[in-house]
């Protein structure tokens, strides 16, 4: 049987020079970037009502 040539993407440890290591993992996931999207709205939307004198039920 005959034998195969190193091959030249391996170095002898077994890496791969030709592929990077992985990097760092991806963002945050979407759903959470909607949730805080979401968050956000209802904050700012709560501070509007409370400044243009709207909130809580027109308590006096």
């Amino acid at each position: 049987m005959a034998d195969f040539p190193p091959s030249r993407h391996s170095d002898d440890d077994g890496t791969d020079p030709g592929r990077p290591e992985r990097g760092p993992a991806p963002g945050r996931p979407r759903w959470v970037n909607v949730f805080l999207a979401v968050l956000i709205a209802l904050v700012v939307a709560f501070v509007i009502m409370h400044l243009a004198g709207g909130g809580m039920g027109g308590h006096t």
